[in-house]
């Protein structure tokens, strides 16, 4: 009885267990890859553009440093490592996207490229899918660089000075970031456990600079899709935090404002003062029997 027991109030947790994974499956399904099919559909193969350019740069930066003057050149281009001018990585950082690392495999990376690539356009558009691949990438070079100049120990955020002279990841950070945070804003948990899951495990087992990277990316990613849709809030906390400004004193002291006056009672309108009309003012004066002088008076014949 003990055991039917136990497996009664086990079935209805399994029931709700079983339920709520279903309905995260079907709506992870739709998100990730119904909707970017119908934008598909919809736009035709300009809705790959980007995924298009990253796969042929990848190739391209590849099939040149098979060569040894090309290997110089690409890593003159978009090779970043920590030991150089801030500026310098910077300025590598954009072509770094396309340059692929020497440790991994080029056509399994190339595929993983392009379907992220591929996702995140269709998905969040052009603009904003490199803003996130070039944020993630750029976070992931800046915070080693500082893991670097900390040097070893502090429980283990440090890193040697030798990891300055290892080239980064290269777009393998950009394809994290890309995927984490098209799992965060789309409620995609399995995405998420296969890519910044896996990154975060990669990062404690083989803590190497590239895990390191790699771990920074999934960080900035989470981030940012975290205050994905939340503009207007930033905006207000923004202006909240803002030190408000109140008006100082004019260099001439202003005159006090008078207090608004009760309003009184119309008055009957006064007469006006009368004053002493004459004749000649009013009423045209009659013709003076009397000559002007300087003139005669006009006879009867003259008339």
């Amino acid at each position: 009885m003990t055991a039917d027991r136990h497996l009664d109030r086990l079935r209805p947790a399994a029931a709700r267990l079983a339920r709520f994974t279903g309905r995260t499956l079907r709506g992870e399904w739709h998100a990730i890859v119904v909707d970017p099919v119908r934008q598909l559909a919809r736009r035709g193969l300009s809705g790959l553009l980007l995924a298009f350019v990253a796969a042929f740069g990848v190739i391209f930066f590849h099939d040149i440093a098979q060569h040894p003057a090309g290997a110089v050149w690409v890593t003159r281009l978009g090779g970043v490592k920590a030991d150089l001018p801030l500026w310098l990585s910077l300025l590598r950082t954009p072509v770094s996207l396309y340059v692929p690392a020497l440790d991994l495999p080029v056509w399994a990376g190339i595929t993983q490229l392009f379907l992220a690539f591929a996702l995140a356009e269709l998905t969040l558009g052009r603009s904003r899918t490199l803003a996130i691949a070039y944020a993630t990438t750029l976070a992931g070079t800046l915070v080693a660089r500082l893991m670097i100049a900390i040097g070893p120990g502090w429980s283990g955020l440090g890193l040697p000075a030798a990891c300055g002279q290892v080239l980064d990841t290269g777009p393998s950070a950009a394809v994290v970031g890309l995927f984490t945070y098209l799992s965060v804003i789309r409620r995609a948990p399995v995405v998420f456990t296969l890519t910044g899951g896996s990154m975060v495990w990669e990062s404690i087992a083989v803590p190497n600079l590239a895990g390191r990277e790699h771990l920074i990316a999934v960080g900035s990613a989470v981030v940012l899709g975290l205050l994905h849709g939340r503009r207007a809030q930033l905006r207000a906390l923004g202006r909240s935090l803002l030190p408000t400004r109140t008006p100082g004193p004019s260099p001439t002291a202003p005159t006090a404002p008078t207090a608004p006056t009760a309003p009184t009672a119309p008055t009957a309108p006064q007469a006006s003062p009368v004053l002493p009309v004459t004749a000649s003012a009013t009423v045209p004066a009659p013709a003076s029997p009397h000559p002007t002088p300087g003139r005669t008076p006009m006879t009867s014949l003259e008339r």
